[in-house]
Order: C-alpha cells, then sequence, then structure tokens
C-alpha cells in the first residue's frame, strides 16, 4: 500500500502541475461551468480514450496520459463546483482554487486507500481498457443523475461518481506510467 500512496501522490502532482499552469493562463474561467458541462467534457475525455483503445490512432494527437490527466483534473472541478456552486464571473483567488484542488485531491486518496484494502489493489490486474469502461460507466450514471435533478433512490451521488472518476484516471495513469518505467527487478528485490 506504501508504494500505491507514493504512486498516487505522483500522479497527482502530475496532474496538479497541468492545472496550476492552466490556472494560470485562464484563471479559474472553469468557475462559470455547471455540474453537467464538466461531466461532459469528462464524457468528451473517456470517448476519445475509447477510441484509441478500440483503434489505436488519435487523429488529434492526445495521448491516454493526457486523456486521463484531464479526467483527474476535471473532476476535481466537478468536486470544487459541488462545494462552491457556480459562479457568474471568475473573479476568485487562485491560492483558493489550489487550496480546494489539494483538498479534494486529499479525500480522493482517503478514499482510494480505503477502497485499496477492502478490494486488495484488484485494479493492478485489470486492463486499463477495462478500467475506462469503469469510468465511461460511471460518467453515463453521472449523466442520468444530472438528468434527474440529483435525486437517486438507492445509488450514491454525483460526488462519489467524481471520486471515483477520479481515482479510476489515476489508477489508468499509474499503470501507464508503469508501463514506461517498469521496475527493474534485481537479486535484492
Amino acid at each position: 500500500m506504501q508504494k500505491t500512496s507514493a504512486q498516487f501522490d505522483d500522479v497527482i502532482t502530475l496532474c496538479r502541475d497541468l492545472f496550476t499552469k492552466k490556472l494560470s493562463d485562464y484563471g479559474p474561467s472553469f468557475r462559470v461551468l455547471r455540474a453537467p458541462s464538466l461531466t461532459d467534457q469528462i464524457f468528451i475525455k473517456v470517448k476519445s480514450l475509447r477510441t484509441f483503445q478500440t483503434t489505436g490512432t488519435s487523429k488529434v494527437g492526445e495521448s491516454e496520459e493526457e486523456n486521463f490527466i484531464a479526467i483527474v483534473n476535471y473532476a476535481i472541478i466537478g468536486l470544487i463546483q459541488l462545494e462552491k456552486g457556480v459562479a457568474d464571473d471568475y473573479r476568485e483567488d487562485r491560492e483558493e482554487m489550489l487550496h480546494l484542488y489539494d483538498h479534494f485531491a486529499g479525500e480522493a486518496k482517503a478514499l482510494m486507500l480505503r477502497k485499496n484494502h477492502d478490494y486488495g489493489e484488484a485494479w493492478r490486474e485489470m486492463r486499463i481498457s477495462s478500467i475506462t469502461d469503469l469510468i465511461y460507466q460511471k460518467v453515463l450514471r453521472t449523466k442520468q443523475i444530472e438528468d434527474n435533478a440529483g435525486q437517486t433512490v438507492v445509488s450514491e451521488g454525483i460526488d462519489a461518481n467524481y471520486f471515483d472518476m477520479l481515482n479510476y484516471a489515476a489508477f489508468c495513469l499509474i499503470r501507464l506510467r508503469e508501463k514506461s518505467f517498469p521496475t527493474v527487478k534485481t537479486s535484492e528485490n
């Protein structure tokens, strides 16, 4: 679990770095987006991933890693929007946005560690395409909940789905990084 915790931190740092750079470029312009718009942004990214995973090509040149980073960031932005509500403008404090990013990333990590304990890190043995399908399923569920004005009978809410999408995308980023930089086994391992 120690390894997973550190790997999770590494991919969140990667995602946060891009979020911070975009925050510098655009400010917190995402503050005007309603939750369904963010869900649709994740929908676009997961559809792109499924196309790439099926065909092996991307005509716009977005890598799997870039799409999974986007899913992590859009999920965190969705959680920020659920917490703060939609703004009519985006004159928000940059440090507050980074604090909220860190807060939700921390909550996601805590959830991931609890679930990892119970499920025995099953995601490590899953195909990245299967995890992508789980993200897609979560997006479709979230869209249905949004279409139902946020009401559920027995299911978790929108926030829980955003957390799951975030964690699944982080798992895929970890797996992709492991494929790019495999651990070298030595007699000491």
